[in-house]
């Protein structure tokens, strides 16, 4: 484990992070409407056009990358006690799968948590599979009674 660096990714790796993601959809979702080669890099140019939101925590061994983990950084609207606001969401946490049950994952949220600190984020959410749920409690996420949320796609708009 101590071969593995966990850090930001650098510009060169967004390729092989994408094909972490689309690789995670195909594990999740069985086929992927997109071909991998049409959508890696598609997505290093999202993720090279987005750094200002977004920032992406990278394992890697020998050159190698093994995961990813994401901090998604929202600005909030001021108020009078804080006028520069923002939060912070925790995105596509994946690991090779050979990888897997060796605490990479834990490291990469290690790793996002601490540049939202930096980053001075009044907090960090995650949504989160019923498998993961004890690793993130592990990392100090708590289930909170007044963070809620609607999933648009199947609440109708109402009026």
């Amino acid at each position: 484990m101590n071969d593995i660096e966990v850090r930001a990714a650098r510009p060169h790796e967004l390729g092989a992070v994408g094909g972490l993601r689309w690789r995670w959809t195909e594990e999740v979702h069985g086929s992927v409407p997109v071909p991998l080669e049409e959508f890696v890099p598609r997505f290093a140019d999202w993720a090279a056009r987005n750094t200002a939101s977004h920032r992406c925590s990278v394992a890697v061994r020998d050159g190698e990358v093994l995961g990813m983990a994401w901090l998604g950084v929202v600005v909030r609207v001021p108020h009078p006690r804080s006028f520069d606001r923002a939060s912070g969401d925790l995105q596509c946490v994946y690991v090779k799968p050979a990888e897997r049950g060796r605490g990479v994952a834990g490291r990469m949220v290690g790793d996002v948590l601490a540049a939202a600190r930096d980053l001075g984020l009044e907090r960090v959410t995650v949504y989160s599979t019923e498998r993961a749920v004890p690793s993130y409690v592990r990392a100090g996420f708590a289930v909170s009674p007044v963070l809620l949320q609607v999933d648009l796609r199947i609440v109708p708009p109402s009026g």
